[in-house]
């Protein structure tokens, strides 16, 4: 999913201008500087054809009108949703020297109120111009960026997705930072948005259809734009209405702005942390994608997060549990399934939703059973929930080389599909990479995309496909108690009014046992227990708090253990031929540094 010639030209030349900040800013300052010259150049580049029709609505604006009444005019004369009441353009403001910050500041205060949120508010673009200027540096960014040809004709919006991405990893990259904190590869995009399309005949096929799309961890709005991408191209006539949420202010200014470009309301986009602030309450959606931070520690939000699971319970987000402070990954889990349309819903009301999610390992199995985890995943196995998990190759991000795996949840489940999950090992297609990009050194080629989908699409038993029932996931854990005996050997008994009588266990001897949900407790005790510790017996106090059944319910997905594939050892006599030729190697090796 290599960047076209003409991404890279145009990512190459904005480097270029981020050159001439070395010595005066600080690299990990590039960025906050150039992102905004390039929404604002793009958004420029964008309104130029309709600027003297706005100007003319601007001197025609009724005078009694509120603000939003002549915004809304004033939009609708730029034929976006949002606009620029001003003369200016960077090629006129660089002709007046004199006045470069004055001008530049009456510019970007002229927009609409949506790109001042995101210039101004988000970007905080007024201070960068006092930053510049103080550098004698405004003119040169200035001049470079009012050459550079960013209209849609030239640069279409898919391209301009391809080098924000390319910028911003750049950004990073050159002040050490995390690039991807605020957007992922778009060859994972492109496999998640796939996934989440595949087999939607309505979407792909029907005129006028309209769905909504929506991701809490938008980052730049990779996802979210290669969504509308990919539909618009298998579908011209189907619409994709986006939603999101974003913390950072960058990444979230990045993100509205390029939905503000490509005709989306830029009102769905939210600021801020969608586990503690959800921007979208109440709201709903047919499809939801997200590549949560890994490992992300929730303690800052840990208040509001154990309140709202405490006195709403299932009626909230996070009723089902929570899982550990140091890894928040599965909350962004519950805060989609939270938003999933009604399957029962009337026609045309709603149908049910899907999901695709990109998540390490640890929300596999991480947590025994009765943690939050474990409840999380029995949640969502319970309610059938999970549709398949494919796992990916590693090095595939550009902040970390680590397995990942996309979660395929949905409660629109096809008829073969239910009470079953798919399990799809994609670790091995891959195609390396000619040059690494941070810790990317792999990528999913359209072929690879293709087989996986295929794979899932024909749900079906093979080298990388296995189906199971759901509740082959989970275990029943036991208490296997032992008495305690005394000095002669008998055991001790209790003398307690509720116990008397009976044996008191020996703490010492306390062990558990994971009895699969698929076995009947008492049987596997007498069959894998009772054979090597005759006088062990199940403590049948410890219930499980849902079914009232003896035991913890618990689930966990151990993805290796259905996949591992035995490698049988090397005979003896290759080791020690490989052996002696070790010790020759050194040997030479020894007698050529003594000579």
């Amino acid at each position: 999913m290599a960047d076209s010639s003409g991404n890279k030209n145009h990512a190459q030349l904005i480097w270029n201008i981020a050159e001439l900040l070395r010595g005066n800013f600080r690299p990990h300052q590039y960025g906050s500087i150039i992102l905004p010259f390039l929404v604002l150049r793009r958004l420029e580049c964008v309104l130029e054809t309709t600027r003297e029709k706005v100007l003319k609505a601007v001197k025609e604006l009724p005078k009694n009108a509120d603000d939003a009444i002549k915004e809304k005019i004033l939009s609708r004369a730029a034929g976006y949703k949002f606009h620029n009441a001003t003369k200016w353009d960077l090629e006129k403001i660089k002709g007046d020297t004199d006045h470069l910050v004055e001008n530049l500041n009456a510019y970007v205060s002229g927009f609409s109120a949506n790109v001042r949120d995101v210039l101004i508010d988000k970007f905080k673009f007024l201070g960068l111009l006092e930053d510049l200027e103080k550098a004698d540096l405004l003119y040169n960014v200035t001049d470079k960026f009012s050459q550079l040809d960013l209209h849609p004709k030239t640069v279409p919006n898919s391209e301009m997705g391809n080098i924000f991405e390319e910028l911003i990893r750049k950004f990073a990259e050159a002040s050490n930072e995390t690039a991807g904190d605020h957007f992922t590869p778009r060859d994972v995009v492109s496999l998640l948005v796939d996934v989440l399309f595949l087999n939607d005949d309505d979407l792909l096929t029907k005129e006028g259809t309209v769905r909504t799309m929506y991701d809490p961890t938008a980052g730049t709005g990779g996802i979210l734009s290669l969504a509308q991408e990919r539909l618009h191209s298998l579908n011209p006539d189907a619409k994709l209405i986006l939603f999101g949420q974003e913390l950072n202010p960058e990444a979230y200014a990045t993100c509205k702005a390029d939905l503000l470009i490509k005709g989306q309301d830029p009102e769905n986009i939210a600021f801020g942390n969608s586990l503690s602030e959800d921007g979208h309450e109440g709201k709903t959606f047919d499809y939801m994608g997200a590549n949560p931070p890994y490992g992300v520690d929730w303690s800052k939000i840990k208040k509001d997060i154990e309140a709202e699971h405490e006195k709403q319970g299932y009626n909230g987000r996070f009723g089902p549990g929570l899982p550990r402070v140091s890894d928040g990954s599965l909350l962004f889990v519950l805060q989609m399934l939270s938003k999933m349309k009604d399957p029962t819903a009337e026609k045309g009301k709603g149908a049910g939703s899907r999901i695709a999610v990109v998540l390490n390992g640890s929300p596999l199995f991480t947590g025994g059973a009765g943690n939050g985890e474990s409840e999380i995943r029995r949640h969502v196995l319970e309610n059938d929930y999970l549709e398949a998990i494919i796992s990916l190759p590693d090095q595939l991000f550009y902040n970390t080389g680590i397995s990942t795996y996309i979660w395929i949840l949905t409660n629109r489940k096809a008829k073969e599909r239910k009470g079953k999950v798919q399990l799809i090992n994609g670790s091995a297609l891959f195609t390396p990479m000619r040059k690494s990009l941070g810790n990317k050194r792999k990528e999913i080629s359209s072929e690879q995309r293709k087989e996986i989908c295929r794979t899932l699409g024909q749900f079906e038993e093979s080298p990388i496909s296995k189906i199971f029932n759901s509740k082959a996931f989970g275990y029943r854990r036991i208490t296997v108690e032992r008495p305690l005996l005394d000095e002669k050997g008998k055991p001790v008994l209790s003398t307690k009014s509720k116990t008397k009588g009976k044996p008191l266990p020996n703490p010492e001897l306390r062990d558990t046992e994971n009895v699969p949900l698929t076995e009947d407790v008492e049987e596997y005790f007498r069959r894998e227990v009772l054979p090597h510790v005759s006088d062990a017996y199940i403590d049948t106090e410890k219930v499980d708090d849902k079914d009232g059944e003896i035991g913890v319910v618990g689930y966990e997905i151990n993805f290796n253990r259905y996949f591992y594939q035995f490698t049988p050892p090397r005979k003896i006599e290759d080791v020690r031929k490989e052996v002696r030729e070790k010790e020759r190697a050194i040997l030479k090796l020894l007698e050529e540094i003594g000579a």
